[in-house]
């Protein structure tokens, strides 16, 4: 099936040093960008991450310091690469989770000004749970019939999440072809920063997500603990999530 676009959908899916958002830095990137009228570009970049690459990570990826080390950092294609997504809507297996909040980082890291939350996220791998529960493997077989060859490569897992979202929508008429449908389907929840420390509650107010005060309004928090901000400032949250703290604790001030 043919997917029904407003706005082009990029594919991606990154590999990584690791899985920190904070610590970790991308060393490959694969998109294949699909247009309303049906045209379909592929692009992938080997990235030099700046760290070395643990050999736990080398062992899933493939990927060496010695491969990367001649490629461009992140910040030296950060400008094109956003260009290059800017109107597009994002696609990926577990990318609300991980792949979205990681290129958010990266971004931030390089000082270029991408408002991702202006996009619509589907995340295939969300899709594929809550219809049978498996991994993007066992998906690819499950409904494209085929096995996946060199997986746990950027490209070829971007290859996979893209049949698999075009066989889910073939076979499943319930699931609109529709990437506002399919977004809000694919999210757990509302996020706020795209780590999800943060969430949307039912009256749209910022609600803390994890720790001792999970569930408490962000501003009612910041209020009676003045030092909470300082402690999220120093300590191993993402950018991203400091930046949402930030402009929460701002717009405090500002309405005063």
């Amino acid at each position: 099936m043919q997917l029904n676009l407003k706005n082009p959908l990029i594919f991606f899916d990154l590999e990584t040093t690791g899985v920190n958002l904070a610590k970790d830095r991308i060393i490959e990137i694969s998109f294949i960008k699909v247009h309303p009228n049906g045209k379909e570009e592929l692009k992938t970049r080997r990235i030099n991450p700046g760290m070395p690459i643990p050999p736990e990570s080398t062992a899933i990826h493939g990927i060496t310091d010695e491969e990367v080390k001649n490629c461009p950092t992140f910040k030296e294609i950060a400008k094109s690469l956003a260009a290059q997504i800017e109107g597009c809507d994002l696609a990926g297996f577990n990318s609300n989770r991980f792949d979205i909040p990681m290129l958010a980082e990266e971004f931030l890291r390089a000082d270029v000004d991408i408002d991702l939350n202006r996009r619509k996220f589907v995340d295939v791998q969300t899709i594929f749970h809550k219809m049978e529960q498996r991994t993007l493997v066992a998906a690819y077989k499950f409904y494209c019939g085929k096995d996946l060859e060199k997986a746990h490569t950027a490209e070829a897992d971007t290859q996979a999440t893209y049949e698999v979202l075009k066989a889910q929508l073939d076979r499943y008429p319930e699931l609109q072809n529709d990437i506002n449908y399919l977004s809000q389907y694919s999210s757990f929840n509302n996020n706020v920063d795209f780590a999800g420390r943060i969430i949307y509650n039912e009256k749209k107010e910022e609600m803390i997500n994890f720790g001792k005060y999970k569930g408490q309004l962000v501003t009612e928090v910041l209020k009676n603990d003045p030092s909470y901000y300082a402690w999220i400032m120093n300590g191993d949250f993402t950018l991203n999530t400091k930046k949402v703290f930030t402009e929460i604790k701002l717009r405090g001030f500002n309405s005063k």
